[in-house]
């Protein structure tokens, strides 16, 4: 098993000025396989509507980072910062409050997505070789759900006999347990290490929330979100259809503010309002192709999202030749009417 270590190196300010060579070994990871992958959508322009008591009508997203790596899983840090998953060069990467940019935890072995639990512990769901850009017919590596820091632990590694595949999403409860999924279902790790299924592949889990109160998971199933309530000993039971993403597209990553409203990320409709009873109240539109949001910064009033795709140093869309995965993403920030829900970091 390698070794994880935490870094904390100090980066380049918006995290913007990468040297050639980075662009390089990016480019080489996708493999050469022979089936094209599609370019990600050009950065646009967009104009945001007010939706009462979320956001004002002309509110301006502010672009804070880009890179040719992943960057998923945003999750609040204490002091107002994010950190992000990278999962291709397995790194944790983190925006401070003042929106620079460093590597804070390495060796994640393909981590792509994070928490942090009741103890302040780092969460995350281990994606190992299995990058569809590179070679996952060759992986034989199993993910787990793991401890990133203060000190490396694994939390989960089976279910039952099965082990894990390529992790999704988590979230954390404030009684030590984790929800989490993989290509095969949706899981709960309760604070012994006692793994239960919440759902097998019929629900497509990818972004996934707990109500205020976390009586409730939600999780994204293509064109909805699937509710169950949650027992006391943390399992689930009831799941029904709870909303609908009338912007369109797939639901992806999730957040929740102090009034339970969620947010959800749906590619390039943007990231799509539902309030406490399941209403859909608007849509926030980004520059890019959205798939993961988090509320942080100050008295968490801002969101921050992050997009498919970024501009190079020359000011030109970051393109990869034919047949490489072009997995370039952008993080932006907004400041927001409504706030973040300060009872859980997520």
């Amino acid at each position: 098993m390698k070794s994880r270590a935490i870094f904390a190196i100090a980066g380049s300010l918006l995290g913007l000025a990468f040297v050639s060579s980075h662009l390089a070994v990016a480019q080489q990871q996708g493999g050469g396989r022979p089936q094209g992958f599609p370019q990600p959508t050009p950065e646009k322009e967009v104009t945001i509507s007010e939706i009462p008591g979320v956001i004002a009508a002309g509110a301006k997203w502010k672009l804070l980072w880009g890179g040719p790596d992943n960057a998923d899983g945003l999750v609040a840090a204490k002091d107002g910062g994010i950190y992000f998953a990278q999962e291709q060069p397995s790194t944790v990467g983190r925006l401070d409050p003042k929106d620079n940019f460093s590597i804070y935890v390495r060796d994640t072995h393909g981590t792509g997505a994070l928490g942090i639990d009741y103890r302040g512990r780092l969460i995350g769901v281990e994606r190992t070789c299995s990058d569809p850009g590179g070679h996952p017919d060759q992986c034989h590596e199993p993910a787990e759900l793991v401890v990133l820091a203060p000190k490396w632990q694994v939390l989960a590694s089976k279910f039952g006999e099965k082990t894990f595949w390529r992790m999704g999403e988590l979230v954390c409860n404030s009684k030590g347990g984790v929800y989490f999924s993989d290509d095969f279902g949706t899981y709960f790790v309760d604070a012994k290490g006692k793994v239960s299924l919440v759902a097998g592949k019929e629900v497509r889990t990818n972004g996934m929330m707990l109500s205020r109160d976390e009586k409730t998971l939600y999780v994204t199933n293509g064109k909805t979100l699937v509710a169950w309530d949650v027992q006391p000993d943390g399992t689930v039971k009831n799941q029904r259809d709870f909303a609908t993403l009338d912007a369109g597209g797939n639901g992806d990553g999730m957040a929740i503010d102090s009034e339970g409203r969620l947010y959800v990320t749906s590619g390039d409709p943007g990231i799509q309002v539902i309030s406490p009873e399941g209403k859909f109240l608007g849509v926030i539109p980004l520059p890019r192709s959205s798939s993961s949001v988090a509320f942080a910064g100050p008295n968490k009033k801002t969101l921050y999202a992050k997009g498919a795709g970024m501009k190079g140093p020359d000011g030109k869309e970051y393109r990869t030749p034919d047949g490489v995965r072009n997995n370039a993403k952008s993080i932006y920030k907004i400041d927001m009417v409504a706030q973040g829900f300060k009872g859980r970091v997520k």
